[in-house]
């Protein structure tokens, strides 16, 4: 039986008739069609769904829909305004930070909760962030950099 749930996703906001069982991953991919939230490992493993639950870092692939209700979801397709990449996807891009782009989303996400919290962690800090989010391509350092120099405290 489906149950009403209204939430804001990305500024915008839903009423949605959804299965108690259904995931916010599948809620946002497949009813709303924002597939820059990205499947991946669907046991919380691998951030890849990584997505802004009331301004926190919340795997998508373990969330029931119904979790969110009167919440706030914002995903990675928010992040970019008219057309300009955010700060922080620019220093991704500058600093070779996304290779196969798979985990990129979730990386993003999480390290925009990151900056939003803390807008000039150390290394430390940004490691422990993003230890929740899988790369296979970059070695992270990648990554690291790139959130460095988006917070400013990136020296070359």
């Amino acid at each position: 039986m489906k149950k009403i749930i209204s939430l804001t996703v990305n500024g915008i906001k839903h009423e949605l008739a959804v299965e108690p069982r259904r995931t916010l991953l599948e809620l946002l991919r497949e009813d709303l069609g924002l597939t820059g939230v990205k499947k991946g490992c669907g046991i919380g493993d691998c951030g890849a769904c990584t997505v802004l639950v009331d301004d926190v870092a919340t795997f998508s692939c373990l969330t029931l829909a119904i979790q969110v209700e009167g919440c706030s979801v914002e995903t990675i397709e928010n992040l970019a305004k008219n057309g300009k990449l955010s700060r922080l996807q620019q220093a991704f891009v500058d600093h070779g930070a996304i290779q196969c782009g798979y985990c990129t989303p979730g990386m993003l996400m999480t390290s925009t909760e990151l900056l939003r919290r803390n807008p000039h962690p150390d290394e430390q800090e940004i490691r422990q962030a993003i230890s929740g989010n899988l790369c296979r391509c970059t070695g992270y350092q990648k990554i690291v950099d790139a959130i460095k120099a988006a917070s400013g405290e990136y020296d070359e």
